[in-house]
């Protein structure tokens, strides 16, 4: 849990100075943003902070309208996350915790060796150090964001662990979105027959297409070959010679009415005929989904599921720990 975020900010360093960039010199004038309880924070903390996603921005467009917004944004966000470190910062002092060097230095061994799994090579801590130093990041800038890390890991497990409890329930939760995010991302493959409606027809051309659509989608389901039926009667030629397939796509590419139907008839088997609206074209639609890989049972990744839930838990409960904060320190802030 306390290192939960210290892979992910390697990648965004290395991402944001993934090329040379010279900041422009110019004169800055300090002046306080923020002040949490009796502490100001300052404009020259915020830009030092922020001195890696400016350079990310700028690497995205040299559009200084778009850049001015963008930048305007993420100062506002990241100056959010900046009161809420000071807050956390002054809950340390109070519970007497700290981070020491020899902490740091595990949390750069986890990164490496995460870093290792990931991308099936040997890193080592040097070579974390080196990329940051390559990438224009200071190596004191770079420990000083894996010690704000391990702080709040350290009072999240503190301030934050007890009062969240995990049940079975919560878990079940988890693996339902788990699932769902899971379908939303995989490739899947669908066959279609498409008998189109011609615009202008008659109710009487319509009834016909209709009739012959439901007709196919019958001898279908009762056993003919589908591909030869796709064959004989879709009107796509592009996927007459592939039984209808445009082979695998993400399942969030395909149109809402497709993805409707895949969700509704069982992988293998063929749907009713379906009256659709796609883009200007009206269709009677006859869906075959394909099996896709098998999803786990939850039984099979409760485990899993259980921590997963234990971690949406706690980042509920820090959200609402920090909220408790702010309501009982004066905050003013002047972006």
């Amino acid at each position: 849990m306390r290192l939960r975020r210290l892979l992910p900010l390697l990648v965004a360093v290395s991402a944001a100075l993934a090329s040379s960039a010279t900041t422009a010199r110019a004169t800055i004038v300090e002046r306080v943003v923020a002040v949490i309880g009796e502490r100001p924070l300052l404009w020259t903390e915020l830009l030092h902070r922020a001195a890696a996603t400016r350079v990310q921005i700028r690497m995205q467009t040299h559009d200084p309208n778009v850049v001015s917004v963008q930048e305007q944004e993420m100062y506002k966000e990241l100056l959010d996350r900046m009161i809420d470190d000071r807050l956390e910062e002054q809950q340390a002092d109070k519970a007497h915790i700290s981070v020491a060097p020899e902490e740091i230095d595990r949390g750069i061994n986890n990164i490496a060796t995460q870093a290792q799994q990931q991308q099936g090579r040997s890193v080592t801590a040097a070579d974390v150090m080196g990329e940051v130093r390559r990438r224009g990041l200071s190596e004191q800038d770079f420990r000083d964001e894996i010690r704000r890390q391990i702080l709040e890991g350290k009072l999240i497990e503190l301030r934050v662990r007890p009062r969240v409890r995990t049940t079975d329930q919560d878990a079940r939760s988890a693996y339902q979105h788990w699932v769902n995010d899971l379908r939303e991302q995989q490739l899947v493959e669908v066959r279609l027959l498409a008998k189109r409606i011609l615009p202008g027809s008659t109710p009487q051309q319509t009834q016909a297409v209709v009739t012959l659509a439901e007709t196919l989608a019958h001898q279908a389901q009762t056993g003919q070959d589908f591909c030869q039926l796709v064959q004989q009667y879709s009107d796509d030629p592009t996927t007459r010679g592939t039984c209808g397939s445009r082979g695998p796509q993400p399942f969030k590419d395909l149109f809402p009415v497709i993805q409707e139907l895949v969700r509704s008839v069982k992988p293998g088997t063929v749907s009713d005929a379906t009256r659709v609206h796609i883009g200007q074209d009206e269709l009677m639609v006859v869906a075959m989904p394909m099996p896709q890989a098998r999803v786990p049972s939850y039984d099979e990744v409760k485990s899993e599921m259980m921590q997963r839930a234990l971690l949406e838990g706690l980042e509920h409960a820090r959200k609402q720990w920090l909220e408790e904060l702010r309501r009982n320190v004066y905050i003013d802030v002047r972006l």
